[in-house]
């Protein structure tokens, strides 16, 4: 007799979280109390600013997150996939050709591919013609672009720091900012080329569509939660085939405002693939 499987039963449904975690080593005990107390199945961390074989690996290992893939650097840049289902490395770009950890890729046994990014910063003059850092950061989004449009991507996850709040609700005040750093037009204008080439979708705003939503809080800030000057710098996207799957989308905002944070929080999205 054969055993009938029902489409639901087929489904593999996991949770996804990516934090920018401004040095994985310095952070090692936030990054474990994310994992208690949350739990994802898959944790995409960005900055992590050490050698992959400096990751403290052990920690993650013992609360069940035994898969890894990873690049890493020196004291600066470096992305890596914790998980607890397994990962396969099935890429990792230098795009605008920075010499940079800023890109890995994974691939789950349901055949997802997982993105992690770090998009460059861009420094502080939106301006390429004095500030070599902000046309580093075009150039990077363009290459992302070509690459999205010349390889295509289908059944694809991208996570990461991307560092622009493309809409006016990912920041607190869209005017004062314009001509700031993460929230310009020809960085919002990037964004959007890199996300209609490999024909992605937002899915954190797919699910939270209206209203302000920050994943950023600066640390020059006296008191961030009073102020709440916010942007929305890190992303959860998925390719249009998949996209409808993610749901329970949500900023874990109180990580914030734990004990030597990153300026970062935590997005989660889940996905029923």
């Amino acid at each position: 007799m054969i055993a009938r499987i029902s489409q639901r039963e087929m489904v593999m449904a996991f949770t996804l979280a990516t934090w920018n975690i401004n040095s994985v080593r310095l952070r090692e005990g936030l990054v474990c109390k994310l994992l208690s107390e949350e739990a994802p199945d898959v944790l995409c961390l960005q900055e992590c600013k050490s050698p992959v074989e400096k990751i403290p690996t052990e920690q993650f290992r013992a609360l069940g997150y035994t898969h890894m893939v990873a690049r890493g650097q020196k004291g600066y840049n470096g992305v890596a996939i914790l998980s607890k289902l397994p990962i396969t490395e099935v890429g990792a770009h230098d795009f605008a050709d920075l010499g940079h950890a800023r890109h890995i890729a994974g691939q789950l046994e349901n055949g997802v591919t997982i993105h992690n990014f770090y998009v460059p910063a861009g420094g502080d003059v939106p301006d390429r013609e004095v500030n070599e850092k902000f046309g580093q950061k075009l150039d990077y989004l363009t290459q992302m672009r070509d690459h999205f449009r010349t390889e295509g991507v289908k059944k694809a996850i991208l996570v990461g720091d991307l560092n622009i709040a493309p809409r006016e609700d990912d920041v607190w005040n869209h005017k004062q900012l314009l001509k700031i750093v993460s929230h310009t037009p020809i960085e919002v204008e990037h964004l959007n080329a890199a996300m209609e080439a490999g024909d992605w979708v937002d899915v954190t705003r797919q699910d939270i569509p209206e209203g302000q939503l920050y994943s950023w809080w600066s640390y020059r800030a006296r008191d961030w939660d009073a102020a709440d000057k916010g942007r929305r710098l890190d992303h959860v996207w998925a390719t249009s085939d998949i996209a409808a799957a993610g749901h329970s989308s949500r900023v874990l905002r109180a990580a914030r405002g734990w004990e030597q944070p990153s300026d970062h929080a935590p997005v989660f999205a889940s996905f029923d693939l």
